[in-house]
């Protein structure tokens, strides 16, 4: 006989009073940690607990009694479903407030090395269609929330319950997917060329994929719109018979025909299980095969399985950080560490006598010598490989020992090995890039023992989200 699962009571008239991971905010209940969605610092709320451990537990608002006074009216419709944007109830003003606070609690607690004053975070001058590139997914089945659930309740709805959709995965279900009408993370470009491919395709009957049979044609759908004006849009598609590439080529003359403006409108054929297409070829249906970005004098080529950081004038701040707090001087040798394709290494080579970039992922690399060569760059090296076998004691004293390492690890942080290559190499000073700043705290901590902090740079690149990125500079101790 099963248990029956006993139902958590309602915790009544609770003020929330901080931030937490995640998006959630958070309150305190005798020595209980209650993270919660959806809320933000000074709502008051009943909570009904969801799961509850030893310390922490997770619940939901049921009931809102009053609402903060620094609360924001969200502006996408979309909001709180999607799992995006998870902080657009709260004034901007105050995520940066927040996420300033992030950077000092977790340097001080977790770190626990002398630091200087942590300079103000330099905030994202937009707010709105900031990013460069969105992925959206096919699905045969969409996502319903619960009112629409409630209003197709009856039996004559029943087929409008099976309509597909296109758009972003629920937090957690790889099979679910929330059909998006309007998004305001990137150029309103994008949902006009969503939209308008979604429409052609129903209305063509395309079938959209199954995620969990993989039965079906349309898969996956990439938009990037870089500040040059320059956009490429890149659709998967499971194709096993002539019928079915007809279909998918109808729609891509329809995107062609549509959106003139597109200047690399690309395809792949992926009959995998999954939409991951760094092993497959990539057609070009019209145009160019990449398009490019700019910062200040240089130009980055991207192509469609290009890393970029996906906010383009706020990364230039950040590189423009980078490059103040690496004081380079021109006789000096420099490291970029997980250089992606380049960007940081490139942008700061001409205040350098040689910089060396190393990267796990082979074909960045290729995309790093491309752009240096692109911008005509000719003292930048880069090499492949996993960092902790590339950087160590042969390969320095082959490339030469480096005055300065700058650093841009992800968000696991660096490996030990790694902070031990850097510690016996000594160089002058040191630039920490980093997204997360927990793992950096605890990185600093392995520092110490041959380094000081001499600033640390908060930059935020996600507005409406929890995430900031941390500039921090070390020099050598005497």
């Amino acid at each position: 006989m099963s248990r029956k699962r006993r139902e958590q009571p309602i915790i009544e008239n609770v003020t929330i009073t901080g931030v937490a991971a995640e998006g959630k905010s958070l309150v305190r209940i005798n020595d209980l940690v209650v993270f919660v969605p959806f809320v933000v610092p000074g709502d008051v709320v009943d909570l009904k607990i969801l799961k509850k451990k030893h310390s922490y537990a997770e619940a939901v608002a049921v009931k809102f009694h009053k609402l903060s006074s620094v609360r924001a009216v969200p502006f996408c419709r979309h909001f709180g479903i999607c799992g995006g944007c998870k902080w657009q109830n709260l004034p901007y003003e105050e995520q940066l407030r927040f996420k300033q606070q992030q950077v000092v609690d977790n340097l001080t607690r977790i770190a626990k090395v002398e630091l200087p004053e942590i300079s103000p975070i330099l905030g994202s001058e937009e707010t709105m269609r900031y990013r460069n590139k969105l992925e959206y997914s096919f699905s045969n089945m969409r996502w319903l929330t619960q009112e629409e659930l409630t209003e197709l309740d009856n039996p004559e709805n029943n087929a409008q319950r099976k309509q597909p959709g296109l758009g972003f995965h629920i937090p957690g279900a790889f099979d679910k997917v929330l059909h998006i009408s309007e998004c305001w993370l990137q150029d309103e470009i994008s949902d006009r060329i969503r939209n308008s491919s979604y429409e052609y395709a129903v209305e063509h009957g395309i079938p959209f994929i199954n995620l969990r049979s993989q039965e079906g044609i349309l898969r996956d759908m990439m938009v990037r719109v870089v500040t040059t004006g320059q956009i490429m849009v890149l659709l998967q598609a499971k194709v096993t018979n002539p019928s079915e590439k007809e279909q998918f080529m109808g729609l891509m003359q329809h995107i062609s025909d549509s959106f003139p403006e597109i200047t690399s409108l690309l395809y792949v054929i992926n009959n995998k299980c999954n939409d991951t297409f760094g092993d497959l070829d990539v057609h070009v249906f019209r145009g160019e095969e990449f398009i490019y970005e700019t910062m200040e004098n240089l130009r980055f080529k991207i192509g469609p399985k290009s890393f970029f950081q996906t906010n383009s004038r706020q990364a230039y701040r950040l590189y423009s950080v980078v490059r103040k707090l690496a004081q380079l001087k021109p006789d000096e040798v420099v490291y970029d560490l997980y250089t992606g394709t380049g960007t940081i290494a490139q942008f700061i080579s001409a205040g350098a006598k040689k910089v060396i970039g190393i990267e796990y992922v082979p074909e960045a690399i290729e995309d790093a010598k491309i752009n240096a060569a692109l911008n005509n760059i000719d003292n930048t090296e880069f090499f492949a490989g996993d960092m902790k076998d590339v950087l160590n004691e042969s390969f320095i004293a082959e490339h030469g020992t480096p005055d300065v390492i700058i650093t841009d690890p992800p968000r696991a942080g660096m490996h030990p090995d790694v902070v031990d290559v850097i510690l016996k190499a000594a160089p002058k000073r040191i630039v920490y890039v980093s997204c997360n700043p927990a793992t950096q705290a605890r990185d600093l901590a392995l520092l110490d023992q041959g380094y000081r902090v001499t600033a640390v740079q908060p930059v935020d690149m996600f507005p409406h989200t929890q995430h900031v990125e941390v500039v921090t500079a070390l020099e050598k101790k005497c």
